[in-house]
């Protein structure tokens, strides 16, 4: 995501500034970073689950895709030692709206639960627990499944609309994640993410007006369904969630020297130089991200671009682009399809493993000049940390450019401190090494430890690293 002002460092040697207000696919099975490419595993008893995730979904949207209901399945096993008693389904899409009011519900709602007990909602409407008819012993499968209903809120966000476009982020309920830390039921945030999810695969039908095109995370196609009305099917295999948007978009179809399809789709208003840029930036930008830190695996990428969406939002092989004539954050949220999306982390725990790597990819991207950067760092108080949780930065708002500003600084004094070429080689291997899986800042030190000899323990002390 990228909706902060920029600092003034960015400007020097970029081609663009970008100040926005303060307030992102098929995989064939193969990964990127090479056949052998293999997923660092925890130890059973603290491993991340319920994991090996499947989402069946059948979606109907309304005449101006407003409004959309169906039915879920969530199939999945359990990978700890411990039996799995429960499921938690996070209703992100309640985050802004919380509960709502008699008048006006929360957007997401869930019901007819099978496969389980379905019991109240918590943590704002975003948190529903599910109890399991049966304890689910490590290695064991089930599912649960439910009729979900959701209402696109009237403000321009990651999970709102724009004129006659509507966007779906992070609307489709998803399963939480239970880990060394027990379940993760962070509360919602809107200055930045809370998310935190496994590599899943997706399967999604989404009937809607022929008149609407529907972007959508995975690779998707179209058959004919009722008269005036349109099936758009998407696989999404290995991703950690799925969007789509609706509205009567132009679109343009492009390939990637390396072989990646874009598809874009902008409103009409949208300035058409920006437009014009993005594509060109967002096909240079999947390929070299893919040289440096491994090949993209899904195959397609969307980008949905209108005027007035505030900055960037990120979803696995879809980006949401606010977009002028200067084009916008496209880079920042490309390489977010990896720093989030491929080599996952905890969102909500550890912002900085996927903001300040996409940011410090955006800035090697456009050949900014950082050998400065650092000294114009401020920093509040002892407190602030590069490393804080979104649990810190919600309560101090204005200091979360610096997961973006000094983040991308410090990775960059990182290379100048163990050389180019001894960087980009640590990058790739991390990658490799949490290809699909989730990453923590300590995985990140032993990568960048192990290539050179001097101890980088006052390095990460001095970046706040911690």
């Amino acid at each position: 995501m990228l909706s902060l002002p920029a600092p003034a460092w960015w400007s020097r040697a970029g081609r663009r500034l970008l100040v926005v207000p303060l307030a992102l696919l098929v995989a064939a099975g193969a990964t990127s970073a090479g056949a052998g490419a293999v997923t660092a595993r925890a130890p059973a008893s603290k491993a991340a689950t319920p994991d090996r995730l499947r989402y069946d979904v059948s979606l109907r949207g309304d005449a101006d895709g407003s409004h959309w209901t169906g039915r879920q399945r969530v199939s999945f096993r359990n990978a700890s030692d411990q039996p799995l008693r429960e499921v938690y389904v996070r209703l992100w899409g309640n985050g802004d709206d919380k509960c709502g009011t008699p008048d006006k519900p929360s957007p997401v709602s869930v019901s007819e639960v099978l496969g389980g007990t379905a019991g109240h909602l918590t943590v704002d409407c975003t948190a529903l627990r599910i109890a399991l008819l049966k304890p689910l012993a490590r290695g064991q499968r089930t599912a649960v499944s439910f009729d979900v209903s959701i209402t696109v809120p009237r403000h321009n966000a990651r999970f709102g609309r724009e004129g006659a476009f509507r966007f779906l982020g992070n609307a489709l309920p998803v399963l939480a994640v239970h880990d060394a830390k027990g379940w993760h039921l962070d509360p919602y945030v809107s200055t930045g993410e809370s998310f935190y999810t496994l590599a899943s695969d997706f399967r999604v039908r989404i009937d809607h007006p022929s008149a609407l095109k529907i972007p959508a995370t995975g690779r998707t196609w179209t058959r004919r369904g009722e008269p005036g009305r349109t099936v758009t099917h998407s696989v999404a295999l290995r991703v950690r969630d799925f969007a789509w948007a609706a509205g009567p978009f132009r679109t343009a179809r492009d390939t990637s020297p390396g072989g990646v399809r874009v598809k874009s789709y902008w409103a009409p208003n949208t300035p058409a130089a920006g437009v014009r840029l993005n594509r060109k930036d967002g096909l240079a930008a999947v390929d070299r991200f893919g040289k440096e830190f491994g090949r993209y695996p899904y195959g397609e990428i969307d980008f949905v671009m209108t005027k007035e969406f505030g900055g960037g939002m990120e979803y696995p092989g879809l980006v949401i682009l606010g977009t002028s004539e200067e084009g916008s954050a496209v880079v920042h949220e490309v390489a977010h399809q990896w720093w989030y999306g491929i080599v996952g982390n905890d969102q909500y725990g550890a912002p900085w493993l996927d903001e300040s790597f996409a940011q410090y990819a955006n800035a090697r991207f456009y050949g900014w000049d950082t050998r400065t950067c650092w000294s114009d760092v401020e920093w509040p108080n002892e407190g602030t940390a590069l490393t804080n949780s979104m649990a810190y930065w919600a309560k101090h708002r204005g200091e979360y450019h610096l997961v973006y500003s000094a983040g991308s600084c410090a990775l960059a004094s990182l290379e100048r401190t163990v050389g180019a070429d001894a960087m980009a080689r640590p990058l790739k291997r991390y990658a490799h090494d949490h290809w699909y899986g989730v990453s923590t800042t300590a995985d990140f030190k032993k990568a960048a430890q192990s290539v050179t000899d001097n101890d980088l323990g006052p390095f990460w002390k001095k970046h706040r690293i911690r």
